[in-house]
């Protein structure tokens, strides 16, 4: 099929050689001047002027196209078989949950009508709504919820979630829609267990799902359905007329697969995209002058997510907690966030967002101090002849390791560049590998082959960290693939999640971030601004603390926008 081009493509590889360099220009601390025109705005035909500033009816109206970037191609569109972002980002459009997080970040009932918190806790009790249908026109009922339980608590259905079910003493179907779980004790994610996707029994009771065919052809109950996938290139979603919450807005979703942030920003500028996930210096330098500020709006605010160097504890060259203390004091968290971030972020010290009522602010984000970093590789073997050259230990092997990270993340790279020559000045040598996304998660993380990753989480609502760090998910496939045990860290996760008191609860959180501190199974790098623009004619957007896609749904284009046909790849 024919590919839409510009006429300025030379141009634009010039522009993106440009931001390149000055990317390398603000790691190394230098002032600099990038032009790419009219402080790097462009207009083209595909893109509306001063679209900001046309006029927009009182009321919202359907129709219209939103195309966006997604910058890994999904796993597998059956939630619980999924751990990446990619896969999630889509099939949280296509299924349903008994809950889900409002715009304040609070459960609310979306497949329930109501439900109930009895015996303190133990006994929590649903009623599902009537309206609902599978995208097949079957009725969502209790016993698709039933079906969803026992598969998650099945040991042969390949999961990282189980946690949460198996904590669960007895589940009981009281009727076509009605159900309750038990618990045997109070369970602190008791809630959020159910804002878990449901799936339908009558499509999944028989198949085997690490075959089935509905990972790329899934059956929900959501806002959206997938019309099209075609792979490496992008997905297609199409509103479901039969959505019980109300039709969405806008009748298609398109999902282009750009495994790169510097292209998806020129498709950006170039009428492309409507929205995506700025870097830090695209917010701040590259979206200036009239043609982005009438065309699009940017919006700004912490990130519930971090990013970290996590080791393979297996491997010898990190087995010494001193080894991984000293890799923390030879980074310095403040110069990533300054020449990554721009500033727009801050360091992290642990696997919690600043401000919340779980973060631990008496642990230090930042301890750079490279003479402290020499001191612990020489207590744990490792030495510098006449303090030059390479690091070795006493049999004379090289400290060199890789650290892998995906491709298309320049923030990640550029830490990962950062990192490499901080601890180059004290004689480690680190090489630096880029992977696709799909094959980065399955063929070297969930597999454990890795030195360090350079990755990110989310930081959920609930600080339970049971499913990342408990030594039970230190196995192939699971969460905690850097492979910590830590007795003690165990049972503080085990108590954290059975306990409903916050104050109670803040001890032992404070307490797991010091554990993690200390034996630094991760370097904590830092916590980004979440930095996202979108294109002026989308209208309802309503930020929130919960950012700004909770009312998706909502979002809607005037038809004076509408994009008339799916641009041709």
């Amino acid at each position: 099929m024919r590919r839409r081009t510009s006429p300025t493509l030379a141009f634009q590889a010039l522009c993106a050689r440009l931001f390149v360099l000055a990317a390398l220009l603000l790691i190394a601390g230098l002032p600099l001047l990038v032009g790419c025109g009219n402080d790097g705005q462009r207009q083209t035909k595909s893109q509306p002027q001063a679209a900001a500033k046309r006029a927009v009816p009182n009321s919202p109206e359907y129709g219209g196209r939103l195309i966006e970037a997604t910058i890994g191609e999904p796993s597998n569109l059956i939630p619980p078989l999924a751990s990446d972002s990619a896969s999630h980002e889509v099939a949280d459009n296509l299924y349903v949950a008994p809950l889900k997080y409002d715009k304040d970040i609070k459960l609310v009932p979306q497949a329930a009508e109501r439900f109930e918190v009895l015996e303190e806790g133990r006994l929590l009790r649903f009623t599902l709504r009537r309206d609902i249908r599978w995208t097949d026109g079957k009725p969502l009922t209790a016993h698709d919820v039933e079906f969803t339980f026992k598969l998650m608590v099945d040991p042969n259905t390949p999961t990282a979630y189980a946690e949460d079910y198996l904590a669960v003493k007895e589940f009981r179907r009281t009727g076509d829609y009605s159900f309750e779980a038990r618990y045997d004790k109070p369970f602190a994610r008791s809630l959020v267990t159910w804002a878990h996707a449901i799936l339908p029994k009558h499509i999944l009771e028989r198949e085997d799902l690490l075959k089935t065919k509905y990972s790329r052809q899934p059956v929900g109950a959501g806002p959206y359905v997938l019309k099209e996938w075609i792979p490496g290139d992008r997905l297609v979603l199409q509103a479901n007329a039969d959505y019980f919450e109300g039709r969405p807005y806008i009748d298609e979703v398109v999902m282009r697969i750009i495994p790169d942030q510097s292209t998806q920003f020129m498709e950006l500028g170039a009428g492309n995209l409507d929205t995506i996930s700025l870097s830090p210096q695209q917010y701040l330098y590259q979206t200036k002058g009239p043609g982005w500020t009438d065309n699009f709006r940017k919006f700004q605010y912490v990130a519930s997510a971090y990013s970290y160097l996590g080791y393979n504890l297996k491997s010898p060259l990190f087995s010494d907690v001193r080894v991984r203390q000293a890799i923390n004091h030879a980074i310095d968290k403040d110069e990533i966030v300054r020449g990554v971030l721009s500033g727009l972020g801050q360091a992290a010290n642990g696997p919690y967002k600043p401000g919340t009522w779980a973060y631990n602010a008496r642990i230090p984000a930042n301890e750079f101090d490279q003479d402290k970093a020499q001191r612990l590789l020489a207590q744990a073997g490792w030495q510098r002849k006449d303090g030059t050259g390479p690091l070795k230990d006493a049999k004379g092997r090289t400290f060199a390791f890789t650290i892998l990270t995906n491709q298309g993340n320049s923030q990640r790279i550029k830490a990962a560049i950062i990192i490499q020559s901080r601890l180059k000045d004290l004689g480690i040598r680190v090489e630096i590998r880029t992977v696709e996304w799909a094959s980065f998660i399955k063929e070297f993380v969930d597999k454990g082959r890795f030195d360090a990753l350079l990755m990110g989480w989310n930081i959920l609502q609930d600080p339970d960290l049971y499913d990342v760090w408990h030594s039970s998910k230190a196995v192939p496939g699971g969460l905690n693939f850097v492979g910590y045990k830590n007795a003690e860290l165990d049972e503080l996760l085990e108590r954290g999640r059975r306990s409903l008191d916050q104050s109670l609860r803040k001890g032992i959180y404070d307490r797991i971030q010091e554990i993690l501190h200390q034996d630094q199974p991760y370097c904590f790098l830092y916590v980004p601004m979440a930095l996202p623009i979108v294109h002026a004619r989308v209208q309802g957007i309503e930020p929130a603390p919960a950012g700004i896609s909770h009312n998706f749904i909502r979002w809607w284009i005037p038809k004076s926008f509408q994009r008339p046909e799916l641009m041709q790849q």
